[in-house]
């Protein structure tokens, strides 16, 4: 089972001219895309015990994402007000003292021993006491369990660049696979090309880096030959979630591969980065196809019928 530990909140989306609340967050896309496609997978993460918080379980209960993990708490839901400019989301965030941003490195519970990789990432890496939860957690549990660092670098959420620079740097030489976006590439290395950027963040210790761009495909940074997935052809409505539905496919990918484990990817070839980068890419062309983040569903992949009778 993947653990995903990071921020859940409420998008408020453009819709007529109002705004409609709709169930978001990086990591929380994440765990509601790996349920979808069929992965077994749990989440960590406070969940208010306002109105919004049953918005948040809602789907989660739907994907058959695990919730044992999640405290109730009295605190208030995050909100992330949404503007869409050509597509591309923008985000406003209303934070301060929310049931998340509270969770605190003493509240992390023992994981199961079902637990078979973490992921995190997103704004829940910025602020304390949640961010150093998260890297409490993954220092705790990274020299077991293999993890996925996606930070999603939101620059207008950061007070102290030079602390979170540091965060980073710390929790990239702990995690295995780490995703970035040329957005990412560019804040982390501001002085050079996204590929050296990515090299660079390479010889921080990881087995994997993604460097991710949108219509340009995907390309991953390893110990051999640059792999690259093109993005795949689609009438985009907006972009949220594109990055959490290719984080799923990754994952879903290396674990249907069997290489979703320290040892698996110490030994992985080209040939199975490329079929996690392609699954990632199909995922996420799926969820920009639609308004909001709705990630795919198993049934709705390509493939989904020969890989329902491959798993029959």
């Amino acid at each position: 089972m993947i653990l995903c530990a990071g921020e859940s909140l409420i998008d408020m989306v453009p819709d007529n001219g109002s705004f409609r609340p709709l169930a978001g967050g990086s990591v929380y896309n994440t765990a509601i895309a790996l349920g979808r496609l069929g992965e077994p997978v749990a989440y960590l993460w406070p969940i208010s015990r306002d109105p919004f918080g049953d918005v948040l379980l809602r789907p989660l209960a739907e994907a058959a994402v695990n919730t044992d993990l999640c405290p109730r708490t009295d605190r208030l839901t995050t909100l992330a007000l949404v503007t869409l400019t050509g597509g591309e989301a923008r985000y406003s965030f209303y934070d301060e003292g929310s049931a998340g941003r509270m969770l605190a490195p003493e509240d992390l519970p023992p994981l199961p021993g079902h637990i078979e990789a973490l992921f995190a990432g997103g704004i829940s890496l910025v602020p304390d006491p949640c961010g150093a939860a998260i890297e409490a957690l993954i220092a705790r549990d990274g020299e077991r369990l293999p993890v996925m660092l996606d930070p999603n670098i939101r620059p207008f959420f950061i007070n102290d660049a030079d602390a979170y620079r540091a965060r980073l740097s710390r929790l990239i030489a702990r995690s295995d696979i780490v995703k970035l976006s040329g957005d990412d590439l560019e804040w982390l290395h501001p002085d050079v090309t996204p590929e050296d950027a990515a090299r660079q963040v390479l010889s921080q210790g990881p087995r994997l880096v993604l460097q991710t761009g949108g219509a340009a495909g995907a390309r991953a940074h390893w110990a051999g030959d640059v792999v690259s997935a093109p993005a795949i052809r689609t009438t985009v409505a907006d972009t949220i979630g594109a990055g959490d539905t290719f984080n799923a496919g990754v994952l879903a990918s290396l674990r249907r591969q069997g290489v979703l484990s320290k040892e698996g990817l110490a030994t992985i070839t080209a040939d199975q980065i490329a079929a996690a980068l392609t699954l990632g890419a199909q995922a996420a062309a799926i969820t920009v196809s639609r308004p909001g983040a709705n990630p795919p569903w198993a049934h709705e992949m390509p493939g989904a019928n020969v890989l329902s009778e491959q798993q029959s």
